[in-house]
């Protein structure tokens, strides 16, 4: 008898200061054992220890594979808050690219938003001037880089947080909680 399998994908709210992993290997922070108990789901991408919101876990390797793989062209949506004052310049650097080590990003989106309602973070923020709040959406994810492109046009990123994964969002989901997804979204994020 054949017993059928089902995938398991979930998204999970991360705070700020847990890692996007199952183990610390000795550094003391909090992991993703820590809040979700579902067996062998792994993160399709990341967030660093600094960053907050949506991340997707899942047994889904073509899942992950897709939503990782920039020639997908999968959408993530965050809110930055930069310590600074946005220019029309500096906005545009963000939409047509940013040279940094190596490389330079793709095309993405950016725009000023009015301050969100965020729970607060476990450690304050602390800005040394005016701060603005942008929304970012890229089809990329290299390593901070949200932050490396801030920094190039002078805007320092003090908070960040991915609130969208393709058509998936963080909607009502709270801070430190995980949900399964419904077959519907799964057909979304498959592109289907």
């Amino acid at each position: 008898m054949i017993i059928p399998y089902f995938m398991t994908t979930i998204i999970f709210n991360k705070p700020y200061g847990v890692l996007s992993q199952f183990t610390d290997e000795g550094t003391g922070h909090p992991t993703l054992k820590d809040y979700i108990v579902v067996p062998n789901v792994y993160a399709a991408g990341r967030l660093d220890r600094d960053s907050e919101g949506l991340l997707l876990l899942t047994d889904d390797g073509a899942l992950i594979k897709r939503l990782t793989d920039p020639k997908h062209h999968v959408e993530k949506t965050y809110w930055v808050l930069v310590e600074g004052e946005p220019t029309q310049e500096a906005l545009s650097q963000l939409e047509n690219g940013i040279k940094l080590k190596g490389y330079t990003t793709q095309p993405a989106t950016a725009r000023l938003i009015p301050s969100p309602c965020l729970p607060p973070r476990s450690k304050p923020v602390t800005p040394h001037g005016p701060t603005s709040w942008l929304e970012i959406k890229l089809r990329e994810g290299k390593k901070r880089q949200i932050r490396h492109m801030t920094a190039a046009v002078k805007l320092f990123t003090l908070r960040l947080v991915r609130v969208a994964i393709g058509p998936i969002q963080l909607d009502d989901l709270k801070l430190g909680e995980w949900r399964e997804i419904s077959s519907e979204e799964i057909k979304k994020l498959q592109g289907r």
